[in-house]
């Protein structure tokens, strides 16, 4: 298979100013589209490198981001630092949509866990053709097995408050659950992961339902059995809020790749099969972005 140029460090300016940092893989001959990933609430874009090696090596011309916080687009300090989920969304991932939408190839989206969230918040979504994400729920512990939810609700109701009172931020890395976060982002996130379907049951949210139901954008939604974090109920009642979406909702047996999957794993270098799926449904695709 042809190798893919080297990647390309790139810099976004998000609709606030606020620099972001990225990276484009180039496919090694024409693009037969541009492809966003969304990653998962503070995963690095490292994390994310070999599925964007693999989509570049298919045509697809790849973009991978840190959000503002995290990764290469944290700050010094992330004490006092102002940055929300929606910030993530209605900034972040909407300046990877507008850097990679084109008038001459359609626009497609990968997300994971929090990537599934942020298509609804979209401003621009009506640019992306097609959307694929996988392991996006509602979060809530009680869709969990039972030694999960015990473990999440301690987790939530004790043990992280203790750590961000103490330290200004969540300090996530060290507690070996994923990178630090800041305030705001640790708070959205802690909040709707205790409500059955996340932030569609917040009533600080007002409107919200309203917003993804102006989402028409065709959604494929991928989620493993042995997801102890969203398994396929934690979607289907998170998912329900694209209701006008077309909408596949795919269970995966985590036997079909012959490894375990969890929350991580659909990135995993073992879940290629899942990957081509994506790229597959991707490429039968045969009409440009919407407007």
């Amino acid at each position: 298979m042809t190798s893919p140029a080297s990647p390309e460090p790139v810099t976004l300016t998000a609709a606030d100013g606020y620099r972001l940092a990225a990276t484009r893989f180039h496919p090694p001959e024409s693009s037969r589209g541009h492809l966003v990933v969304a990653g998962a609430t503070g995963v690095r874009q490292d994390f994310y490198r070999r599925f964007a090696e693999h989509a570049s090596r298919r045509g697809f011309s790849t973009l991978t981001l840190d959000y503002r916080g995290i990764g290469k687009s944290r700050p010094e300090s992330l004490k006092g630092f102002q940055a929300s989920v929606l910030d993530w969304a209605r900034l972040d991932v909407a300046a990877a949509v507008d850097a990679m939408s084109s008038d001459s190839v359609p626009l497609f989206m990968v997300g994971h866990s929090f990537g599934g969230h942020a298509l609804g918040l979209l401003p621009n979504h009506r640019r992306i053709s097609r959307f694929y994400v996988f392991a996006t729920g509602s979060g809530w512990y009680g869709f969990m097995p039972l030694a999960e939810r015990l473990r999440v609700r301690l987790m939530w109701s004790a043990v992280h408050p203790l750590f961000v009172r103490w330290k200004g931020y969540a300090p996530m890395a060290a507690l070996g659950v994923c990178e630090d976060l800041p305030v705001g982002v640790y708070e959205h996130w802690r909040r709707w992961c205790n409500l059955p379907r996340y932030f569609l049951d917040d009533p600080a949210m007002a409107g919200i339902a309203e917003k993804m139901a102006e989402v028409r954008t065709p959604i494929t939604a991928a989620n493993s059995f042995d997801d102890a974090w969203v398994p396929p109920r934690s979607r289907d009642a998170f998912i329900q809020g694209y209701r006008n979406a077309p909408l596949t909702t795919v269970d995966i047996d985590p036997r079909e790749i012959g490894a375990a999957i969890g929350h991580m794993g659909y990135f995993r270098q073992s879940a290629q099969p899942l990957w081509d799926k994506a790229l597959d449904w991707f490429s039968a695709h045969d009409q440009g972005p919407t407007s």
